[in-house]
């Protein structure tokens, strides 16, 4: 790894200030880590791709590890993926151990991260080198089978069949390519809209409508309540705090750090499952399960530990694959879209700097955000009382700046924007799942050239289950993931009264 090709205290700079600004968002209940790499993603076009990376990877980190703030000392996740933070590290804070709970979780999270990190580094290259290999047939199988598993996992698989195939359906809509296969003839093109959807809708303003705006829209739904006072966020006495807490818990944080980043490859499951399945783990290997839900700091630890596990996870299928493996992830597409690079098999051996750099910028952020929020946490946990009427415009107004200036200023990339930020939040009143829609929305493109590409070389349906072993495992799994989710909410719809 030669650092010095990268590495500049501007890149340092934007690592840790991403990652400070990625605590806050976490910080705040109702603004996540999906929320902050979007709204800053335009800011990465000016900055070039190393540089780019860099700031959004910190707010990643630093997103998913300020969700612990809320979720300690209000009961209130900051992120979904601190939704089982709140078991444990809640009643520590309620009976005066606040700041105990605070600095224990922000450790556990310091250990998923690197642990994560670690099975990155070795893992997503051998995997890029094993896909190099894969033809059409096996490529456009991967992609099925991302989307089977992302329905599989959904809270119905029917809608999040759905919902991929509905991010897929749009992502045609334009004229397709003649350099990609096809014959430059119109698809899916609304009546009176072949101006503006030649090349259909823009990526990065339809991920900043769904993941920014959307949110937005939600919030003003429910009500902007007046910020919290300093007394409802007191972190409790100060307390020593001191390592012998994790004396015999080691083996409970490598293997919640193990089981986040396994949940992070898995394509669009999210940290909530992450923390959930690590928290749950916890408890059934523990010697005194009864004590998880009272303030027991071995369910605060699996829990930090899961969730940030999750940030090296989700890395391995984009990058060695070209498949997202959250909705942030998916975001990060967008930064390597406007600097005009594909991620995917050939991505590390074509780009070995700004795969270093990547590694550099995860390791940077991690330990950045242990010191931040360690050495501050008592300024941190003041981030909640900032008043959310205040700061909803700002962002606003950085996501309609954003859209506008990300393809040098198209007018209907801001109505994309409102098009996909009203879309997203009607999606969850009609049930809909937002992470299969939009990487369906990614990989649908890629999926129409892969099948269409088959059929020219084969002129056969049945190379798709017959052309190697790969492809007839990809359709065992398949099988698999969707026969197993029906038949998991068909036991779970027989059991409900």
């Amino acid at each position: 790894m030669d650092i010095l090709a990268f590495i500049s205290p501007l890149f340092v700079l934007l690592v840790i200030g991403g990652t400070l600004v990625g605590i806050i968002f976490g910080a705040i209940p109702g603004m996540t880590a999906t929320m902050a790499v979007a709204v800053c993603l335009p800011v990465t076009y000016s900055l070039g791709l190393e540089n780019g990376l860099a700031l959004l990877l910190g707010l990643y980190v630093g997103g998913i590890s300020g969700g612990l703030v809320p979720a300690i000392l209000l009961g209130i996740p900051g992120t979904p993926s601190s939704i089982t933070t709140t078991l444990d590290g809640y009643p520590m804070a309620r009976a005066g151990h606040g700041e105990k709970a605070l600095r224990i979780g922000i450790c556990a999270s310091l250990v998923g991260g690197l642990v994560s990190l670690l099975i990155l580094d070795l893992f997503a290259p051998t995997l890029a080198d094993f896909a190099i290999k894969f033809s059409y047939v096996e490529k456009f199988l991967i992609i099925l089978f991302a989307l089977s598993v992302m329905a599989a996992l959904s809270s119905d698989l029917l809608l999040g069949i759905f919902s991929g195939f509905l991010g897929i359906f749009i992502s045609l809509i334009g004229t397709y390519d003649v350099t990609k296969g096809g014959n430059g003839e119109w698809r899916l093109i609304p009546p009176g809209t072949s101006y503006w959807l030649e090349s259909g809708f823009s990526l990065l303003p339809v991920l900043i409508g769904l993941f920014g705006l959307a949110a937005i829209l939600d919030e003003a739904e429910t009500g902007m309540k007046a910020g919290m006072s300093q007394k409802d966020v007191d972190i409790g006495k100060h307390e020593r705090f001191s390592l012998s807490i994790f004396r015999g818990q080691w083996v409970n944080l490598i293997r919640s750090s193990c089981i986040g980043t396994f949940v992070g490859i898995l394509p669009g499951v999210g940290g909530s499952a992450a923390s959930i399945l690590s928290y749950s783990n916890a408890k059934t290997f523990s010697r005194h399960p009864e004590r998880f839900g009272k303030g027991e700091p071995a369910g605060v630890m699996a829990s930090e530990a899961g969730n940030n596990g999750l940030t090296g996870g989700a890395l391995v299928p984009l990058l060695s694959l070209g498949i997202p493996g959250d909705s942030t992830t998916a975001l990060l597409i967008g930064a390597f879209t406007l600097q005009g690079i594909q991620v995917g098999p050939l991505f590390i051996g074509n780009n070995p700097v700004t795969w270093d750099a990547m590694i550099f910028a995860m390791l940077i952020a991690n330990l950045a955000m242990f010191v931040l929020m360690y050495f501050a946490i008592r300024y941190f946990a003041m981030v909640v009382t900032i008043p959310k009427h205040i700061l909803f415009p700002v962002i606003l107004m950085m996501c309609v700046i954003g859209a506008y200036t990300i393809n040098y200023g198209i007018m209907f990339d801001v109505w994309t924007l409102l098009i996909f930020g009203v879309f997203g939040w009607l999606m969850t009143k009609i049930r809909l799942e937002v992470a299969p829609f939009i990487i369906g929305f990614i990989l649908g493109p890629s999926a129409e050239v892969y099948f269409v590409k088959t059929l020219e070389s084969f002129g056969d349906l049945t190379v798709f289950f017959t052309k190697s072993w790969i492809a007839v495992l990809l359709w065992v799994l398949i099988a698999l993931s969707v026969g197993g989710s029906a038949y998991l909410q068909t036991r779970k719809g027989k059991s409900a009264p």
